[in-house]
């Protein structure tokens, strides 16, 4: 067995940097930190770089890193300085940029898209994609001033769903709203105003959810392109719902509205 790289080594070193967005854009590269990360980055053809574990890991993993182009084990030190995860599972993978166009996306006729626009925090982020997976969604587009969906914390929140369904780039919302209304979704801006109840939808057809800033929500102009707003309706005494749980709410709706 090679001896673990340390924490000096220059290789780990330039992985190290990829926590940064700027090298990150550079070299079109970033970290998937943790196993459901690195299998779910393994399905994706050509993704995966190279993989950084822990021997212990190596060992409890064998059967997801088998196939890894190139496996470099590292000391404890090292896989801490890879990964921002307060207590590192031990593997880590270098991968490719998963650059998908909006137009490909609608080319293929989806009936559920997730798209957010100006949503900030990494969590947030990667909880939507990953919930975004689980109720069927065919994509999710983060448009705006939305955070890098390469961000660690987003890649680690997803758990792994980010390699499973396509995650969509764009400047400008108001052109996504209109691209995915002139590909025949219904487009419903989740607004707590909203004109029309979440339970009295009509979320059949295809359809495209539109989620807004954590603290602020959708700007007035965004959520008017829509075609309708949709309120959730709130039965207790709390203000209103958190984006992941709003999203959750409005997605598994659409799902089950189209099964």
């Amino acid at each position: 067995m090679n001896t673990p790289l340390s924490h000096a080594n220059s290789r780990v070193k330039e992985a190290r940097k990829l926590s940064r967005r700027s090298v990150r854009t550079e070299r079109r590269l970033f970290l998937a930190d943790g196993p459901k990360a690195v299998e779910g980055a393994l399905t994706v053809p050509g993704c995966v770089v190279e993989v950084f574990a822990t021997v212990a890991a190596a060992e409890q993993y064998a059967a997801l890193l088998v196939d890894v182009p190139q496996l470099w084990l590292v000391e404890d030190r090292a896989m801490d300085s890879l990964s921002d995860s307060v207590s590192p599972a031990g593997v880590v993978a270098v991968c490719r940029f998963l650059d998908v166009d909006l137009a490909d996306v609608l080319s293929s006729s989806p009936r559920l898209v997730t798209v957010c626009a100006d949503v900030r925090d990494p969590g947030n982020a990667g909880t939507v994609i990953r919930t975004s997976d689980a109720a069927g969604a065919q994509a999710v587009v983060l448009a705006g001033h939305s955070v890098d969906p390469y961000n660690p914390k987003t890649v680690r929140a997803s758990v792994g769903s980010l390699f499973h369904l396509p995650v969509v780039l764009v400047d400008d919302p108001g052109q996504v709203v209109r691209a995915l209304q002139e590909a025949g979704l219904t487009v419903l801006a989740a607004d707590g105003a909203g004109e029309v109840d979440l339970f009295d939808a009509d979320l059949a057809p295809a359809t495209a959810w539109l989620f807004g800033n954590e603290a602020w929500g959708l700007p007035d102009e965004l959520a008017a392109l829509a075609d309708h707003r949709v309120s959730i309706p709130i039965h207790g005494s709390a203000e209103s719902l958190n984006l992941a749980t709003a999203a959750a709410v409005c997605l598994y709706a659409s799902a089950r509205a189209q099964r």
